[in-house]
């Protein structure tokens, strides 16, 4: 067989790959399936995996609020065409009307509190395989790869979007998620000079990504969509503050 022929055949096994692993090609409809920007460029051909399951870490309890805040914002994109979407908490620390800030109607969300980690595992793989969901997110303290791998088959054939809010760090191990993140909250800035709060902002750590490159961005929920802040715009605001 000539060169040129196993060059392509390895070219379109690795399209293959990536599309079974939730990536899609870029078009002009689809170059910013979740409006993440430059976030969105860290991933193979430049699109938020859509259809697996993606991992956020979150060491604290700032950090895990902040995970929501972030999730609840990618949710409001992923449920723009209809659908529900099931959380799955172990904490009870979801405010289901915060999610409002997030464009998320909380009566779209069905809620599902439960004590034990093996129960939340096994109600987001049962949930993974409904492809009447747009999304599913559940907060978990640990899981395995095998577990994980266990996840991401039942995306395959759904094409539902997970997110596991992983909030024990002590026992971080490999997983078959896509990617994995840790979201930090940022002190938000005052609009026009006004008192009070500003829009959220998060430190959003892209640190592990299949296929990808990881990084790190600023970003921050304004008037109903993600946008990033440059370093300069930072700087600015800190020196007229000064």
């Amino acid at each position: 067989m000539p060169v040129t022929d196993k060059s392509g055949m390895i070219e379109k096994l690795r399209q293959d790959i990536l599309r079974w692993e939730g990536y899609r090609a870029p078009s002009a409809s689809t170059s910013q399936v979740v409006g993440l920007g430059p976030v969105e460029a860290a991933f193979p051909n430049q699109v938020f995996p859509l259809g697996t399951v993606h991992e956020m870490v979150c060491g604290n309890t700032e950090q895990a609020a902040a995970c929501g805040g972030f999730v609840a914002g990618l949710l409001s994109v992923l449920m723009q065409q209809g659908g529900a979407c099931l959380w799955i908490g172990l904490s009870g620390n979801v405010f289901p009307v915060s999610l409002k800030t997030f464009g998320v109607k909380p009566e779209r969300i069905i809620f599902v509190h439960l004590m034990q980690n093996k129960d939340a595992l096994w109600v987001m793989e049962e949930a993974l395989k409904c492809n009447g969901l747009s999304a599913v997110v559940a907060e978990l303290r640990e899981i395995d790869f095998k577990q994980s791998r266990r996840l991401q088959l039942a995306v395959e054939q759904s094409r539902v979007t997970g997110f596991i809010l992983r909030n024990e760090l002590k026992k971080m191990s490999t997983t078959a998620c896509a990617a994995r993140w840790r979201i930090s909250p940022m002190p938000s800035e005052s609009v026009d000079g006004l008192p009070g709060i500003g829009f959220p902002r998060w430190q959003v750590e892209l640190l592990r990504v299949r296929n990808g490159q990881p990084g790190n961005w600023i970003m921050e929920w304004n008037e109903g969509r993600f946008t990033t802040v440059t370093p300069n715009v930072l700087t600015q605001k800190i020196q007229m503050a000064g």
